[in-house]
């Protein structure tokens, strides 16, 4: 076996990031994957004559090429080019409002439509807009600093350029939100992205929603022409091109050590020695059952064990090959949210049960995508959450039955609220439950999202503790537990974040010998 500089364990989008970034470097790179694909969630799969997208709802951060955002940047840094399509909305919600009212809202992309579409909404609320809007800007340019920093910030330049971040870090979005006395509906439109961080508004961290909601609204979102699957496959052969190399089929087994520091991995195709491993498995995993526990510091076991009383979102997806189009359906909506209630923390409660939970996200492929599924077709496709205890004690008889239940509780939900049927049209269907993930990504209880980023686990405090909460030498976890959270974009950022940490550890150790 050779020896390798960097060793990247997982091929999700966090492993693909790290490891073009290493190889970018010039640093020698291994990727291993225990699947024979690469891109974890970022994949497909073919039932009859549909390919489906497991996963991505959408794309936020890339933009357009005139404004290109952080994604864009980085994959035109890596040489990774793919053919996309821009989603037309930013989204369509349904629900109940704190008013007690129905409600029914289609926002556009574009801050300025954006706007102006809320003051229709909600008149009289510009000037409080206006406001969030410029401390969203204020927000976006302060954790751009931060980022570069790599958690050493300087407070006399957070203090002098991001003072109005720095009041809102300590806050929930609903705090900043009543602060800037937004009005109740204007609430209740904006809260409606919550879910994507799978965090509730009175929890969820302001600085890691302003960031997210504006990246959305000012560069619309964007899907892969060919699934997520052409992504990783573009960034796998980028990967190669770069002189790295790519190992599928390859389990890691254990973590190697020489004294306290990582030194190698064992494999299902034998020991691999390198300088440096970053590791895209969930933390509770690495500490738990692939290193010596006398070598995990004792605040990795403390912060695991109070992170791990809130694993992140447990997805249930299913998915539709329906043989008719979507304008034969009246699917016009690219993404339709439908909530049992607009107070996102009921909502909330209500997902840990399945007996109580009405969310859900609609979307169809085909609105952005016109040549997303054959000829005369479209792909529907539902997510929602679900608990950490909806599948306990579950037997294999009544998993399909159960599963099936709620999917198609879904699909009726759809034509009870919009009147779209598409029953009558399934072609082929297929359902994920949090089972699903867990057996493919092998997560913890299936969470696709890490540990939940809220209260004092929020995105700005791990970003902060970048500089101590990865002692363990040559060894990085890296991926949804990370300090960007999950979803694609965060997962691609972080995983460069987490490689240029280890790049700059190599360089000085290999400078001070």
């Amino acid at each position: 076996m050779p020896k390798y500089d960097v060793v990247v364990v997982g091929a999700g989008l966090a492993g693909l990031s790290s490891a073009l970034q290493t190889a970018i470097a010039g640093k020698k790179v291994l990727l291993i994957e225990q699947h024979n694909l690469p891109g974890g969630c970022a994949t497909s799969f073919v039932r009859g004559r549909f390919e489906f997208e497991p996963s991505l709802h959408e794309l936020c951060d890339f933009g357009p090429a005139e404004n290109p955002g952080d994604i864009r940047n980085i994959l035109d840094a890596y040489g990774v080019k793919i053919n996309w399509y821009e989603v037309p909305d930013c989204f369509r919600v349904m629900t109940v409002g704190s008013d007690g009212k129905p409600m029914d809202v289609t926002m556009p992309s574009g801050i300025e439509n954006f706007k102006a579409a809320l003051n229709r909404e909600v008149p009289g609320c510009a000037e409080q807009v206006d406001k969030l809007f410029d401390l969203f800007e204020e927000v976006l340019a302060g954790i751009g600093y931060i980022t570069a920093s790599k958690g050493h910030a300087d407070s006399n330049v957070l203090k002098r350029d991001y003072p109005n971040m720095l009041r809102t870090g300590a806050y929930s979005t609903k705090k900043v939100f009543d602060a800037l006395k937004l009005p109740l509906k204007a609430q209740d439109i904006l809260s409606t992205y919550w879910s994507y961080l799978g965090v509730d508004m009175n929890h969820l961290a302001f600085i890691h929603y302003a960031a997210m909601v504006h990246k959305y609204v000012s560069r619309s979102a964007y899907i892969p022409a060919h699934t997520s699957h052409e992504l990783s496959v573009a960034m796998t052969e980028r990967l190669r091109e770069l002189g790295g190399d790519i190992w599928f089929n390859c389990r890691a087994e254990e973590f190697l050590f020489d004294g306290d520091r990582c030194c190698g991995v064992k494999t299902s195709m034998g020991q691999i020695d390198c300088d440096y491993v970053l590791a895209n498995i969930n933390p509770d995993i690495i500490y738990g059952r692939m290193m010596p526990k006398e070598l995990v510091p004792e605040r990795e076991k403390k912060l695991s064990a109070a992170r791990g009383q809130r694993f992140g979102a447990r997805m249930f997806t299913a998915y539709f090959g329906l043989d008719c189009t979507r304008e034969e359906l009246g699917f016009n909506d690219y993404a339709i949210f439908f909530q049992g209630t607009a107070d996102s923390e009921k909502e909330y409660n209500n997902m840990l049960h399945m007996e109580t939970n009405e969310y859900s996200i609609a979307l169809c492929h085909n609105v952005a995508n016109p040549e997303f599924s054959p000829e005369g077709t479209c792909v529907v496709f539902f997510t929602s959450m679900n608990g950490p205890d909806d599948w306990n004690d579950i037997t294999a008889e009544d998993y399909t039955a159960k599963k099936n239940a709620f999917a198609m509780k879904l699909v009726k939900q759809l034509k009870d609220k919009t009147g779209i049927d598409i029953a009558p049209h399934i072609e082929e269907m297929v359902v994920s439950t949090p089972l699903t993930f867990a057996r493919y990504l092998g997560t913890p209880e299936g969470s696709v999202y890490g540990y939940e980023t809220r209260d004092w686990d929020g995105m700005m405090a791990r970003m902060m503790m970048l500089g101590t909460d990865y002692p363990i030498k040559g060894l990085r976890p890296i991926g949804a537990a990370g300090p960007r959270g999950d979803g694609y974009s965060a997962a691609v950022i972080c995983g460069q974040l987490m490689a240029a940490s280890a790049i700059k550890e190599l360089d000085e150790e290999g400078g001070a010998q």
